[in-house]
């Protein structure tokens, strides 16, 4: 059981599952979104549960995702895909869980449009788009 949350709390959310290996996404959107890069993990829709809902806003980023975040302090916390019937997943910001989450990055995603301020040398994988 992992848990996590918002920064004022007002959102909590439990999840019933392993974590898989976090994905960086260096995208403009994600970027913009996070201040830096969005860090995520994609988890089984099923094995979350979230208290304080009626905080979570969404904002439509693209014509295939929305992302969630907190109405009263504004934490980043999910990345949606809006088609449910291919995707049965939801992505959770991995600053957003609170203690150890015994999971890694695993790869790097949208390395075409990172930032020029940073370089990226983990040796991991890393995909164009």
């Amino acid at each position: 059981m992992h848990k996590g949350s918002c920064l004022c709390r007002a959102i909590t959310f439990e999840l019933d599952a392993d974590l898989p290996g976090a994905e960086a996404c260096h995208c403009t959107r994600c970027r913009k979104w996070s201040g830096h890069i969005g860090v995520s993990v994609d988890v089984p829709r099923s094995a979350l549960t979230l208290e304080g809902e009626e905080h979570l806003k969404w904002f439509h980023s693209s014509d295939k995702a929305r992302r969630g975040f907190c109405d009263i302090c504004g934490t980043s916390l999910f990345f949606d895909p809006l088609d449910k019937q291919k995707h049965d997943w939801i992505g959770i910001l991995m600053g957003a869980f609170d203690g150890l989450t015994n999971t890694q990055l695993a790869f790097h995603i949208f390395v075409a449009e990172k930032g020029d301020y940073y370089e990226i040398t983990d040796g991991l994988p890393q995909n164009e788009y």
